[in-house]
């Protein structure tokens, strides 16, 4: 009776654990359904459609004409430097306010984890404003600075996380070894973070990769334009070319998915580890 009880069970779990993997799934399956066919065919009845033929001009159109390349390279730069800097500071930081000893350092630290209270687009406008009189609209640092600030706070979080799992005696070796506080940090301890520095890292730039509406307000010019940037090169005043709209949404979802795909264990382990540690 037990087995039975047990094996039912399971159905069950499947069942449900299925249903949630094809809602989660159905918006992607959507999303190439869409970009595969014509503009004309979307406005039919139902939710899905089969074309009549696959428009593979729909994705040559959206390389081409939508300036993927170009949109690609900013969006990897600003990416890849915001995730530098936040690795970076995070670690800096977590050690500041977490291993050494001075008098405000519990007070700093809660103010940087209470940036994770704050939703980044909060400060939109205030940005805006402060960007306008330094001069820093539609420059790279206009993307950069909220980028990092707003992922800093949980970046922090998980590297003061495994600081605990690091025994403290290896740097009081090292300071009677004669180390320097940036050997320390560096040469000893960072070392001993990858596991925190690669969850760090996919998780900033999964974040950040489809982020619009900072980048929309703060850029003006092609030069720092990112991704979400091609699908307006299909928007017209009066009518949009939809399936190519689509083909663009589709390529730029591409390089997030690969990722998350092929580094979804390490965000798991690192936050699990984090956790436990914590």
């Amino acid at each position: 009776m037990k087995t039975k009880k047990l094996s039912v069970g399971k159905v069950v779990l499947w069942v449900i654990l299925i249903i949630v993997a094809v809602i989660q799934i159905f918006p992607l399956i959507w999303l190439l359904d869409f970009s595969l066919a014509s503009s004309n065919e979307m406005f039919t009845s139902g939710l899905l459609i089969i074309p009549e033929k696959i428009q593979w001009g729909n994705y040559v159109k959206a390389f081409v004409d939508g300036h993927f390349l170009q949109y690609l390279k900013n969006s990897v730069l600003i990416n890849g430097l915001a995730v530098i800097f936040v690795i970076l500071i995070s670690i800096m930081a977590a050690y500041a306010c977490h291993r050494m000893h001075w008098k405000l350092s519990t007070t700093v630290k809660t103010i940087l984890l209470l940036g994770m209270m704050i939703p980044i687009h909060a400060t939109l406008l205030p940005n805006y404003k402060i960007y306008n009189m330094l001069g820093l609209t539609d420059t790279i640092w206009a993307l950069l600075i909220p980028y990092v600030a707003f992922s800093l706070p949980q970046a922090m979080f998980l590297m003061t996380s495994f600081l605990d799992s690091i025994p403290i005696e290896l740097e009081e070796a090292a300071v009677m070894d004669g180390c320097g506080i940036y050997r320390i940090v560096f040469q000893i301890v960072t070392p001993m973070l990858k596991p925190s520095i690669a969850t760090v890292s996919i998780m900033t730039f999964l974040n950040n990769w489809n982020e619009f509406m900072m980048a929309s307000t703060y850029l003006s010019s092609p030069k720092w334009k990112t991704l979400p940037f091609s699908v307006l090169e299909f928007t017209g005043q009066y009518s949009s070319n939809y399936a190519v709209q689509f083909a663009v949404m589709a390529l730029t979802a591409a390089p997030a998915v690969i990722v998350y795909v092929i580094l979804n264990k390490h965000i798991t382990k690192g936050v699990a580890m984090g956790a436990v540690k914590g």
